[in-house]
């Protein structure tokens, strides 16, 4: 895991290297992704803007007495990412250091935390002071879970327009409270 830790980037440099490929696309799925660059920047500046840590969260944090480190395996064109990832950046900032491990540049991690066979995102690794796993989480909260259930269940009722405009509604009236409970209860 430091293996990973050490080749990880800051949330500047995700938003950054975000804000290049949008702008200077260097392969096909760059091209191909602009669209969603986009709409992830856009969401990712909202939720920064917008988050507030929760007071009894961060008592929470600071009773757990967790001195770890956060790893995040996350792209900036994903919908679940850019609600999730500033919020937890946001939260954990100067408490825990926290990191971004880019899936799609080395896929060796996230092939060792896949969801259900896939390579979802974003993916939060929950690390010890020495670097061992102490527990993971993602994709999505369980209330993004039991929508995506709810999808495949019946997608004809249910389309998958309707389950990304949900997810997006949830998100932004979430702001990540319940991702950051989440993970706390994995802490």
């Amino acid at each position: 895991m430091k293996n990973y830790w050490d080749n990880a980037i800051s949330f500047e440099e995700y938003v950054q290297i975000g804000r290049q490929r949008l702008d200077n696309p260097s392969n096909e799925q760059e091209k191909e992704y602009k669209q969603y660059y986009e709409l992830g920047l856009q969401r990712i500046d909202r939720t920064w803007k917008k988050y507030i840590p929760n007071e009894d969260q961060l008592q929470t944090l600071a009773s757990k007495n967790f001195n770890g480190k956060i790893l995040i395996i996350s792209e900036v064109w994903c919908g679940d990412a850019s609600a999730t990832v500033p919020a937890l950046v946001k939260f954990f900032e100067g408490k825990n250091d926290v990191k971004i491990f880019l899936r799609d540049g080395d896929k060796s991690l996230i092939n060792q935390f896949l969801t259900n066979g896939t390579e979802s995102i974003p993916k939060v690794l929950i690390l010890n002071e020495d670097f061992t796993l102490r527990n993971s989480w993602g994709p999505r909260p369980k209330f993004g879970h039991e929508l995506l259930l709810k999808f495949k269940a019946d997608p004809e009722n249910y389309p998958r327009e309707t389950l990304y405009n949900d997810l997006q509604l949830y998100y932004a009236k979430n702001r990540g409270k319940d991702a950051v409970e989440e993970i706390l209860g994995l802490i």
